[in-house]
């Protein structure tokens, strides 16, 4: 009988353009686009630019693959390392709600690398990606919400999700794809303890992924083996970083894949675009508390006090951050990211940038408070609901809930506004002028057309 470990190696290396329904055709394009506009929105980052002067210093000087922020190239090894790091510094990259992991940051880095290295067409590429999504996300569902009690996950499946990727471009066939799984699971890491004090490495959580990752596929290839069963082994992931690994989650749709049948999840689709530049986690809440003070004519001078519902998930990442000191950090203080709604109608860039530390923000800030709600918490992941209740200072109370965050599946952001987006990223970093992400944005949408993958931002134009 199969294992786990090999049925989702053998999907991962035999999967083909033409295999893919047209739906998943369009949501990785969709997805492509979304990524990249995190990706140049790195441009400025202390942390990105640390991480990209090690890239840059460690060399080659020049090479096949494109460094988005700075227009440098190097070996496909260290443009992911850099790439990876740039994408998710802005906290508007995609999210997969079951497996609660960011596909993007460490797929598209480490794909695009390796495809621009190797003349790759738009259509490869393309695959690729969906091969590294569909791994990805199947084994954060594997390790399960205990794993992501202590571990972020993006770090930890974000690796085998690279190496997946990966693999399929270098055209590994599924012995050698299950070798590069078991030597990417060996390498996955990535622990929550620094956000307690405000700590760059979350950026450094997605480098190492799609760096590793990558080293681990075309190691793969040069016969260099890994373990056979490194999800559901005896020492493997499941066993060592979670309390709850369920290894039927590994193949969940993929149960003909072996005997030649069809795929019946794709979960590619069910991921979910960010719309507020925060963590995932504040979303559901965000735009429940819009929903309530639109419904009633409230501004945040109304608002004495607001009760958020939420999943322990949220509670356990966004609980530590009390008051948050950098621009990242409050990214992750729920009560600052729904003082930044109330104010302005939307937690952006712009808005974290200037006015994360501002008084009337901390004032309202401290009257945000998280409850665990039983229906919320059950729910999670496969459903994160928005749940709040608000009281103003003359004693009115209002709940709100919404049950599907702008961005989900069900109420998902058109490509108008993924394109707007992108722009938007852009221009906030200065990582592109108005007229090359524009003109980059449109080739793009173009990709499956493309016979070889080359850079994607134009020569920088004065």
């Amino acid at each position: 009988m199969s294992t786990p470990s090999a049925t989702l190696a053998t999907f991962a290396a035999q999967l083909r353009f033409d295999d893919l329904p047209a739906s998943v055709v369009h949501k990785i394009e969709d997805l492509l686009i979304d990524w990249f506009g995190s990706a140049v929105a790195g441009h400025g980052s202390r942390p990105v630019a640390t991480i990209t002067q090690f890239a840059q210093m460690m060399g080659p000087a020049s090479g096949p693959a494109e460094v988005i922020t700075t227009r440098a190239s190097t070996s496909p090894y260290l443009a992911a390392m850099a790439n990876a790091a740039a994408s998710h510094v802005a906290e508007q990259d995609d999210v997969h709600n079951g497996s609660v992991f960011h596909p993007a940051t460490v797929v598209f880095p480490a794909a695009v690398a390796m495809a621009q290295a190797l003349g790759a067409s738009g259509r490869d590429l393309l695959t690729a990606c969906v091969a590294g999504y569909e791994v990805g996300i199947r084994v954060g569902e594997f390790l399960g919400r205990s794993h992501y009690r202590v571990f972020h996950t993006t770090g930890t499946a974000g690796t085998l999700a690279a190496a997946a990727a990966v693999g399929h471009l270098l055209k590994l066939d599924a012995k050698q794809m299950q070798h590069a799984l078991g030597s990417a699971g060996t390498q996955s890491a990535g622990l929550w303890e620094f956000l307690r004090t405000a700590a760059d490495s979350k950026q450094l959580h997605t480098a190492h992924a799609a760096a590793a990752g990558l080293m681990s596929a075309a190691l793969a290839q040069q016969g260099f083996t890994g373990a056979a069963e490194i999800f559901e082994g005896p020492q493997g992931m499941g066993v060592g970083m979670s309390t709850d690994a369920d290894p039927a989650r590994l193949t969940d749709g993929l149960d003909q894949v072996l005997t030649g049948g069809p795929v019946t999840r794709w979960t590619t689709v069910e991921t979910s675009f960010k719309y507020h530049a925060s963590c995932r986690h504040t979303h559901p809440a965000a735009d429940a508390l819009l929903a309530v003070m639109q419904a009633h004519g409230l501004s945040h001078h109304d608002l004495a006090q607001v009760t958020t519902r939420v999943h322990q998930g949220a509670i356990d990442v966004l609980g530590p951050v009390v008051k948050p000191v950098t621009v990242h950090q409050s990214k992750f203080s729920m009560g600052t990211v729904l003082a930044l709604v109330a104010q302005y109608g939307h937690a952006g860039l712009v808005e974290f940038e200037h006015h994360f530390q501002d008084e009337v923000t901390q004032a309202l800030r401290d009257r945000v408070t998280m409850v665990l709600d039983e229906e919320v918490d059950r729910a999670y992941p496969r459903r994160w609901i928005g749940k709040v209740t608000v009281r103003t200072h003359d004693g009115r109370v209002f709940d709100g809930r919404v049950d599907e965050p702008k961005g989900d599946p069900g109420n998902t952001l058109s490509r108008e506004e993924l394109t707007a987006k992108a722009l938007r990223l852009a221009a906030f970093s200065q990582g592109a002028n108005p007229s090359e992400m524009a003109a980059a944005v449109d080739r793009l949408w173009q990709i499956a057309t493309w016979p070889s993958v080359g850079p994607l931002l134009p020569e920088r134009t004065a």
